[in-house]
Parts: C-alpha cells; sequence; structure tokens
C-alpha cells in the first residue's frame, strides 16, 4: 500500500498520468507491487489503456501468474489492438502454454487482427516446442502471405521449428534464404542437428559459421562439442577446445560441461578429470556427467568417491543414482549401495520400475537377498525383470530351493522368458542336477524357447556338467544355428569329460564352418593338448594365438605355459613366460610349478623370489607349487623354510597338501623316522595320501619296520582307493607277512573293488594325433 500511496501522491502532485506509472511497471519488486500497481491504474481509469495492460500481461507473465495475465487479457474491449494480443501470446509462450498460446493466434486471426513481425516469432516458437509440424507449416504459409518470410528473428524460429520437427531440409530452405544471417540463426541449425544425432552435419554447419568470419559463442562450441563426442572425433574436438581457451568462454558452465562430455565420450578420461578439476563452478549437469561416464568407463570406485562430494554440492538426478547403484554391483559394495538406497527415499525420489529393478539387482548381487525381496515386494507393479533379477539374486547366492520356490511363484504371475530358463540352467549346473535339468528341458520345449541360441548354449553346458556327454552333444547337434559360445561349450563339454579326443575334433570342426576362436576357445582347448601329450597340436594353436592377437592375454600365456610343461617342453614355457609383458600370481605359479615338474629345484626358488620382488603376494597354491619343487629337487632345508615362512610372514594356514609336499620331501631324501614324526605332529588329521606318500618311501628304501607301521595306520583309514590297499599288500608281502596279504585281499573282494588297469601315455598320444590328423 505504501508503494501505491507514494505514486498515487507523485500523480496528483505532477498532474502527469502516465510517467510515474510507467516507471512503476518498469520494475515491479514482486507480484504484490504488480497488484497494487494493477489496482492503481483501475482507480485512476486507465484500465482500458493497450499500453498499460500489454505492460501488465508482460510482467504477470514473468512472475509466472498466467491466470493474472489471462484476466488483464480478457477485461480488454474491444480487442483490436495487435501490440496486446502479441503480448498475451509471447506471455503463454514463455510460461510453456503452448497450445493456449496458438488458441489465441487462431482467435485473432478470425477477428481480422493482422499479424506483425512480433507475433510470429513467438507462435512459430510455440509449434517447435510441441512438435506440431502441421500448425508450423501453415503459420510458415501465413508468414509468406504477409511478405515477412525475410524477417531474419521469424527464419531464425522457423529454423528452430523445423529442426524440431526434425524437418532438415525446410530449416535448411529457410537457412539458405535468408538476406541476412546472426549468430542464432547459425546456432538454430547447428543445434537442430546436434540433438537429433545428426553430428556430422552440426559440425559442418559449424564450420561454415567460421568460414563466413563469424565468431562461435558458447551455444555454437557447446554444440560443437556434443557433435565431436557423438562422433568420437577426439582431434576435432580438441581443436574446438584451442578455440575455447583463446575465446575464454571456458568459464561458461555450459561450455565445460560440453568438453566433459566430449573427452568422457571419446574416453580421454585424463582430460576429464583435468578439465573437471579447473572447474570454478560445477552444476547437477556437470556431476551427472563425470559420474556416469566413469561408470560408462568402469572406474566404478571412482563414481562412487564423486556421488559422495557431489550429494555435498548438488542434487543428483535419477541417472546418475543408478549409474552409481550399478557400479555398487559390479564391485559388491552393499554398504555404499544401501547409502545410495536410501539416499533416494530419503530425498523423496521417484522411482520408475527400471530403477527399482536396478536397486533389486543391487541388493540381490551383493547379497542381502531379504532386502531385495523386500524392495521387490514393495513395489506396486513388477515386471518380468523384476522377476528375473531376484530369482538371479537366489541363484547367484546359492540359494537353490528358494530360487525354485520363487520360479513356480513366478509362473501364476508372469510367463517366464528365455532369461528365466538361462539363469535356472545355471543353478542345474552348479547343482549337476540331471532330473531338474530334463525337466527345465521340457519346459522350454513346450514354451518355444528351444531355438533360442541362448538356451541351447546353456544345456550344451548343463548337460556336460551334470556328466552326460551324449546328452550335451546331442543338443549341440539338434542346433541349426552354432556361435562361438556353442562351440566352446562343446569344446568345454569334451574337456570335463573322457571324450578329450572329440574336443580336439570339434576345434578342427569349428575352424572348418568358418567359426573364428576367441580366448575362451583356446582356453578350453589348450588343457586338452595337455592332457593328451598332442605338442603338435598345441603349437599350432600357439600359432593361432599370436594370429589372432591373443598372445598378450594374461589367461592364455599361463595356458601355454602350463601346456608346454605337460607336453614335455620347459624351454617353451620359460619362453612364453618371459614374453609376456604383463604377469598374474598364476602366471608365477605355473612357471614355479614347471621348474618344479622338471626338478629345477633352484630356478623354481629364484623364481618365487622374483614374484615376490615383483609386489605381488603368494597365495596357499603358490607354496604348494615352491614345495613340491624343493620335494623333486631334494631341497630339505629350503623346503623347510618355505613351510615356516607360510605360515610366519604370510599367515597362511597350511592345508593338506602342503603337509603331503612336506612329508614327501622328507620321505625322498630318505628322512623317514622324521617324516613319520612329522606326520604324527601334524594339527590336522593325516589322510591316506599322506600316509601312501611314506609307505612308498619306505617300501622304495627298504625300511619295513616303519613301512609295516604305516601300513597299518593305511588300513584303518578304511579307504575305497584300491592303490592304497595293494600298496600295504605288497608291503607285507616283502615282510613276508602272508597271513595279512590274504586278509587284505579278502577285504578287496568284500569292498567290491578293482584295480584299475595301467596304460600307455605313448599309446594315448598317438592315438589323439591320428585322429585329429583324421578329422
Amino acid at each position: 500500500m505504501k508503494a501505491a500511496r507514494q505514486l498515487g501522491n507523485l500523480f496528483w502532485r505532477s498532474g502527469d498520468k502516465y510517467t510515474p506509472i510507467s516507471n512503476a511497471l518498469s520494475s515491479p519488486a514482486n507480484r504484490k507491487d504488480l497488484q497494487k500497481i494493477h489496482s492503481l491504474l483501475i482507480t485512476l481509469g486507465l484500465q482500458n489503456s493497450a499500453t498499460f495492460l500489454g505492460i501488465l500481461i508482460t510482467k504477470y507473465s514473468q512472475f509466472k501468474d498466467t491466470h493474472s495475465a489471462l484476466l488483464v487479457f480478457g477485461g480488454i474491449s474491444p480487442q483490436n489492438d495487435v501490440y496486446v494480443w502479441n503480448t498475451i501470446i509471447r506471455a503463454m509462450t514463455h510460461n510453456s502454454c503452448y497450445t493456449k498460446a496458438l488458441e489465441f493466434y487462431a482467435e485473432m486471426r478470425e477477428l481480422g487482427v493482422k499479424p506483425d513481425n512480433y507475433t510470429f516469432p513467438s507462435v512459430i516458437n510455440a509449434c517447435g516446442s510441441l512438435v506440431d509440424f502441421e500448425k508450423g507449416r501453415v503459420v510458415h504459409d501465413h508468414v509468406v502471405e504477409l511478405g515477412l518470410q525475410f524477417d531474419m528473428y521469424i527464419s531464425n524460429a522457423l529454423i528452430d521449428m523445423y529442426a524440431r520437427c526434425n524437418e532438415f531440409g525446410r530449416a535448411r530452405l529457410v537457412f539458405d534464404g535468408m538476406l541476412h544471417r546472426d549468430i542464432v540463426s547459425w546456432n538454430s541449425l547447428i543445434s537442430g542437428y546436434a540433438s537429433h544425432g545428426y553430428f556430422k552435419e552440426a559440425l559442418e554447419v559449424y564450420h561454415q559459421l567460421r568460414m563466413v568470419g563469424l565468431l562461435p559463442d558458447s551455444f555454437s562450441l557447446s554444440n560443437a562439442l556434443l557433435s565431436c563426442g557423438g562422433l568420437g572425433e577426439v582431434v576435432e574436438g580438441e581443436v574446438v577446445h584451442s578455440l575455447v581457451e583463446k575465446l575464454g568462454t571456458c568459464r561458461d558452465v555450459n561450455v565445460s560441461n560440453a568438453l566433459l562430455a566430449m573427452y568422457c565420450k571419446c574416453d580421454v578420461l585424463a582430460n576429464c578429470r583435468r578439465i573437471f578439476s579447473e572447474m570454478v563452478h560445477r552444476d547437477s549437469v556437470t556431476w551427472n556427467t563425470i559420474i556416469s561416464s566413469y561408470f560408462e568407463s568402469g572406474l566404478y570406485h571412482e563414481s562412487m568417491r564423486l556421488f559422495l562430494e557431489m550429494v555435498r554440492h548438488s542434487k543428483p538426478d535419477i541417472l546418475t543414482i543408478t549409474s552409481v547403484l550399478r557400479a555398487c554391483t559390479c564391485v559388491g559394495d552393499l554398504n555404499m549401495g544401501r547409502y545410495v538406497h536410501d539416499y533416494m527415499v530419503n530425498n523423496g525420489y521417484e522411482c520408475n520400475i527400471m530403477a527399482t529393478n536396478i536397486v533389486i539387482n543391487m541388493y540381490a548381487k551383493c547379497g542381502d537377498v531379504f532386502q531385495a525381496r523386500q524392495v521387490f515386494e514393495n513395489t506396486k507393479n513388477q515386471d518380468l525383470v523384476s522377476w528375473n533379477s531376484l530369482l538371479d539374486g537366489y541363484v547367484e547366492n546359492q540359494l537353490y530351493q528358494e530360487a525354485i520356490e520363487f520360479f513356480r511363484k513366478m509362473r501364476t504371475n508372469f510367463q517366464p522368458d528365455f532369461v528365466t530358463y538361462v539363469t535356472l540352467l545355471s543353478m542345474s549346473s552348479g547343482l549337476t542336477n540331471l532330473n531338474l535339468t530334463e525337466e527345465l528341458h521340457c519346459d522350454i520345449i513346450k514354451r518355444g524357447f528351444g531355438s533360442t541360441q541362448i538356451v541351447g548354449n546353456a544345456l550344451v553346458d548343463v548337460y556336460a556338467k551334470c556328466g552326460k556327454g551324449e546328452d550335451s552333444f546331442k543338443q549341440f547337434e539338434s542346433m541349426k544355428f552354432r556361435d562361438t559360445v556353442t562351440w566352446n561349450s562343446i569344446i568345454s563339454s569334451c574337456s570335463h569329460s573322457d571324450s578329450r579326443i572329440l574336443g580336439l575334433r570339434m576345434l578342427s570342426k569349428m575352424r572348418l564352418e568358418g567359426i573364428i576362436p576367441d580366448i575362451p576357445t583356446f582356453l578350453n582347448s589348450l588343457p586338452l593338448c595337455s592332457y593328451l601329450m598332442a605338442k603338435r597340436q598345441g603349437k599350432e594353436m600357439h600359432c593361432c594365438i599370436f594370429k589372432f592377437g591373443f598372445d598378450s592375454n594374461i589367461p592364455i600365456g599361463n595356458a601355454l605355459i602350463e601346456m608346454y610343461s605337460n607336453t614335455g617342453s620347459l624351454r617353451n614355457s620359460i619362453l612364453v613366460f618371459e614374453k609376456m609383458k604383463e604377469r598374474d600370481l598364476v602366471s608365477w605359479t605355473a612357471i614355479i610349478s614347471s621348474y618344479g615338474m622338471y626338478g629345477e629345484g633352484r630356478k623354481a626358488l629364484e623364481a618365487f623370489e622374483h614374484m615376490k620382488a615383483a609386489g605381488i603376494l603368494p597365495d596357499h597354491i603358490v607354496f604348494i607349487a615352491v614345495l613340491y619343487a624343493c620335494s623333486h629337487s631334494g631341497l630339505v632345508q629350503e623346503g623347510r623354510i618355505c613351510f615356516e615362512q607360510m605360515k610366519r610372514e604370510h599367515n597362511i594356514v597350511p592345508r593338506m597338501e602342503h603337509y603331503a609336499c612336506i612329508v614327501d620331501l622328507l620321505s625322498r631324501s630318505g628322512l623317514l623316522a622324521e617324516a613319520e614324526e612329522f606326520i604324527s605332529l601334524m594339527p590336522l588329521k593325516p589322510d591316506a595320501s599322506i600316509w601312501g606318500v611314506l609307505l612308498s618311501a619306505c617300501r622304495a628304501n627298504g625300511d619295513m619296520k616303519i613301512a609295516e607301521r604305516v601300513a597299518e595306520r593305511v588300513l584303518q583309514l578304511d579307504t575305497s582307493d584300491p592303490g592304497y590297499h595293494v600298496l600295504a599288500s605288497n608291503v607285507y608281502a616283502a615282510s613276508g607277512r602272508w597271513d595279512q596279504v590274504g586278509v587284505i585281499r579278502k577285504s578287496f573282494k568284500a569292498n567290491g573293488l578293482k584295480k584299475d588297469p595301467g596304460c600307455s601315455w605313448l599309446e594315448i598320444s598317438t592315438l589323439s594325433q591320428n585322429t585329429y590328423q583324421k578329422s
């Protein structure tokens, strides 16, 4: 009221009706002040002044009060002033009331009010915002009828409208027909192309802008960078970046965000980090871009760290939150996953079904299946992905009975898809449950998923793991289409059965059918060569590995070391190891084991020391390889030191295998009494393998006294392995204790034990080579 009184006093003192009111309307502090000025206008009888009412409509529009703006416009009589119509149309467009704006435009034309060059930009903008091409085309015709097609502002609006409607042919015609263009003209076309994914065309227009001598602004540069990122043109992006630095527009947060997005899409993460760290101002787009990009690049921990920093400065969008949840899933960080989920709940995020499924999947994959089930139960509209995510969680956490019950419940609500059956087949594979596999296979055929390739591959794999090699092969043969995974599955099936020769045949057939092997192909095939002593085939595979560029792959290198070692070529094992650019613990374990196999205990110990010097921490398996090497080289003292080092320095609790290695070490060195004492002091109960090592050594050394004591121990264990019974029988026979020999033989028959016949490795090796050549 105070403002209104001051305005009224000023009016009466000056006698001027217009100047004070015009000044007051130019900058009202708030909506209430504007309403007071509006009341004064009515009091002064100026409610029919088109000029003042037009300003009132504009000001109400700026305060987002469209209702008051419409009331002001409705009170104007007669409504024949184009200025007032332009004002209300612009007010509606400004407040995103695009349909209302177009209604006013249509009403204006019906009343015979002639639009002018100020009318059309707002009307065209409304058509573009509604992506209404037909109305936009009609308005364009009106523009031409009135001869306003060369107006630069109208042309700019037409270019933008046609671009939004994906009518770039018409947009380009308008652009090319312009007599004069400003930076907005160029930006409208560049932005239109870029926003629809026409990045190449956007860059072409950007280059034309530069060639005509116009200086690009932050909008031009942002869209050019967006296009470079979309095309993966990092070199072109760096050129634009140089111009950004030269013009000083890097301070603009939108340009910095575009730079960040461009480098992230081009996977130049060093530049991403630098730009992000140098940004003085960061908005939610900045944080969302860097976090989502880090996740896409596999930098899961970094994306989670940035999220924790972001929530202190800005509010993440749902895309960022789901990216961080997926990162938690990938690294198995349940605590961080819970924090992000709590953040979503506490801040009132509206979760669509996709986001909810990501939450379910996170809890399930991180081991909290109970919480995953809680989220699932609280979701109003579950879809098939929701059911599959929770089912997969049960399977991954080996809750197989719960998975089966959940699947039965699922079938009453949703029709399972092929993903459901692949998940269940993986469970059946883990259980090696043939009955469940066959039941699922029948259901798969009934529901028509039998021809689905991924399901067929899973069936090949599960039958093999259930010990049904023939069924696995039948499934393989029945498949009309086979990909690399199919062939890898059947080769792996052969490696887990007695059909290893068939595995090499399958590899040869795979190559004949033109299927390109991948890394899993060779990882499945190289062990076949090791088992069959197929050295030539192993070398041929090694050549293929070089040809396909897989030689730098660490698991491939590890498999080659083992293959050459098992096929009698320590030299080649060493060469493969030495040429590996990167080595992991398995690589070192493989070469140490190879040295041990060939009696090179000293070299095995040297390799072990080099491994520790390289910063790789040993595990219990590498200690087995080291102790084995010491045993086969007679390095008693060194073996003892390694055994103590394992316990004292690396806190590795010795397992039965480690104790067996020490017993073998002492036994091979003739220290039989010490070996017997060592066994008696073991914290674990020694099994038949431990006593068998000592028994074999006693027999070889002729120490029948210890041998008889050990033989009694072996027989007391009631082992089902016939080898130990035969060994004990031979010890008693050598001592002339035939009564004991008879007892052992009777026990042998009573328990249904049978000695396996021997075989010739040379015969098998020859057979495998001949078979491979025939195939």
